[in-house]
């Protein structure tokens, strides 16, 4: 057994049912979860001081393409929309390999570490018809080596351009080679247990990229596996144009007719619903990941966040690819969303501290967890520490629940703690050497984008 405590919190906000801040108490964590929150002390194998400190539930990434962070920042698609913007990427995509895959995961979950986020789930989908096998291992290889929490998916495309589908033919695969991959990695990797540090989700990439069928053995699997299912909709007018012209259907009104309604699962973007379909994503609880900046940059449009909110459907927040981010910085994006939503909907829109909960408790909801998303006794120890004796925070301690909303931090967190281990230390990740990944990650880079 190891414990570690910290102590003299200047404010502990626990997104607890209460809403609870604790100010000037301690956090005893036993293994892999927290033992105590309150006013004692005990002894324990390491200490750390939080005098000074806001610590926060660890940041719950609900959607991501983590072999995106390869295809950041290029000038030739920053202006671009979705539709257009995938076209061009798909040529450079087909280059991935075992290696690039294994340290765009590194950098994107490091960075995804470094600003407080202890959960990540991604969603890999493209897989080239050589040496792509083993693209998901290489992602667990790559969480376990940080210690960060990996919901990964088996994603696919299966409807290629010869089919009316947007991706190009020698990115697709097969209907039965998805599924014997599926089902492979669902047995060697998925832990449903508590505290568990892997999951797998069963991901189709969307209605432009896949057929009907697949979605609907991908539903018929995931449910007799007991894991969840996850793909893009709504995200663009274009991608509903597509469906209306093709499937004389709505995108939901599609997904619907394939089983991919309930509280197993959730959408990634989920623009362009109407209010109607909004009130029947809340009753049958099926979840959406909120992508705001990915959003703005492609053009997609905004979420209709305050009515899903208040009809109550399960709502995550995340960054989404690197590619249309452009980074893996889950504060960035909980204060982007703070800020789009109180231009849009002023008044009406949520809190800053609302939006903590979305990226939080409300992230646990969609990926199916009740041990993660708050702090609370015998909660996953999944946190972050912020020391706010700096000069860029100085007045901002006045409101701590809507602190990182409002003002926003972006720099690297002090500490990152997840399932009761220090992965972030002052800053910088402690279990890889940063610039031995950073060099070959920019040599890897170049590689992929000029071949």
């Amino acid at each position: 057994m190891s414990t570690l405590l910290i102590k003299n919190v200047d404010k502990i906000v626990t997104v607890d049912s209460e809403d609870r801040v604790l100010s000037n108490q301690n956090i005893l964590i036993e293994d892999e979860k927290i033992k105590y929150l309150g006013p004692d002390y005990f002894d324990a194998d390491e200490v750390i001081d939080g005098s000074g400190y806001f610590v926060y539930p660890g940041l719950i990434n609900t959607h991501h393409h983590l072999y995106q962070t390869f295809t950041r920042n290029l000038p030739q698609v920053q202006s671009m929309e979705l539709f257009d913007w995938l076209v061009a990427l798909y040529e450079i995509w087909r280059g991935l390999n075992p290696e690039i895959i294994y340290y765009s995961s590194l950098v994107g979950m490091g960075e995804l570490l470094k600003y407080g986020c202890t959960t990540c789930f991604d969603h890999h989908y493209v897989f080239p018809k050589e040496n792509s096998d083993n693209f998901i291992d290489m992602q667990f290889e790559a969480a376990d080596k940080l210690g960060i929490r990996f919901h990964a998916s088996r994603g696919s495309m299966s409807r290629g351009k010869s089919d009316g589908g947007l991706p190009p033919n020698d990115l697709v695969q097969t209907v039965d080679k998805i599924l014997d991959d599926s089902i492979r990695l669902v047995k060697k990797y998925h832990d449903p247990s508590k505290y568990s540090m892997r999951q797998v989700v069963l991901a189709p990439c969307s209605p432009f990229s896949v057929t009907t069928d697949l979605l609907e053995e991908s539903a018929k699997i995931a449910r007799k596996l007991g894991v969840r299912l996850h793909t893009h909709l709504a995200e663009t007018k274009d991608e509903e144009a597509y469906c209306l012209e093709k499937l004389n259907m709505r995108p939901l009104e599609y997904m619907e007719s394939v089983g991919w309604l309930g509280e197993d699962v959730w959408f990634a973007h989920g623009i362009h619903f109407t209010d109607d379909e909004v009130r029947k994503l809340a009753r049958t609880k099926t979840g959406v990941a909120h992508c705001p900046v990915s959003n703005q940059k492609l053009a997609s449009g905004v979420a209709k966040v305050p009515l899903m909110l208040q009809e109550g459907v399960p709502l995550g927040l995340a960054v989404d690819g690197s590619a249309s981010n452009d980074c893996s910085n889950l504060l960035a994006e909980l204060r982007a969303s703070y800020l789009i939503h109180r231009l849009i909907s002023s008044s009406q829109a949520p809190s800053a501290y609302e939006i903590l909960k979305v990226a939080t408790k409300g992230g646990a909801m969609v990926l199916g967890r009740d041990d993660i998303g708050s702090l609370e006794v015998d909660k996953a120890a999944d946190l972050f520490m912020i020391n706010t004796k700096r000069i860029e925070l100085a007045g901002a301690h006045l409101d701590p629940k809507s602190m990182l909303g409002t003002v926003g931090f972006n720099r690297p967190v002090d500490f990152t703690i997840v399932n009761g281990k220090i992965v972030v230390k002052d800053g910088q990740l402690c279990n890889i050497d940063e610039y031995e990944v950073t060099e070959r990650a920019n040599k890897l880079v170049e590689k992929l984008v000029n071949p």
